[in-house]
């Protein structure tokens, strides 16, 4: 670890307080709603909270135990949870935006939030000696198979 590395270990704290954010706006939006009547997926309000109340006591269980251990492999998950939450998020609402050409509850908060922190993390992991770009690389990967996961039994139940 790099005697700066305390910058990565700061800012690492944004990722649970915009995933906070997310979820209210997309709360507020009608997620579960548009999920089932726009996107052709199925999600309840039930499941709605349940997941995200999971999905947050997970990302902010990692952040913990990445501030505190500041090890490369907690640093390592961490991404890797935090890239699918966070930045293929933003991706997903911004795909669903421009596809089904109208508004995604969450792409506010994915793009103002989530794309920026995002960056602004990764490139202090890097900057700061925390991961190397091929962590990096792979933790951003396995973000992306987990969000595909994530649609694919949360919005699709495992439909082929």
């Amino acid at each position: 670890m790099h005697p700066e590395s305390g910058t990565f270990y700061r800012l690492i704290w944004l990722m649970p307080a915009s995933f906070a954010a997310h979820i209210a706006e997309e709360w507020l939006g009608g997620f579960a709603g548009w999920i089932s009547h726009v996107v052709g997926g199925a999600m309840s309000d039930r499941a709605f909270i349940e997941n995200n109340a999971f999905f947050m006591a997970v990302m902010l269980a990692l952040t913990l135990f990445a501030a505190t251990a500041r090890t490369r492999w907690t640093a390592l998950v961490l991404i890797a949870w935090a890239s699918a939450n966070l930045f293929w998020d933003a991706v997903f609402h911004l795909f669903a935006t421009a596809w089904w050409a109208q508004y995604s509850p969450g792409v506010v908060t994915a793009t103002l939030f989530y794309l920026p922190i995002s960056f602004v993390v990764g490139r202090a992991a890097l900057k700061d000696g925390v991961l190397t770009r091929a962590d990096f690389a792979g933790a951003v990967t396995v973000g992306a198979v987990l969000m595909a996961f994530v649609i694919w039994a949360g919005l699709y139940h495992f439909a082929v």
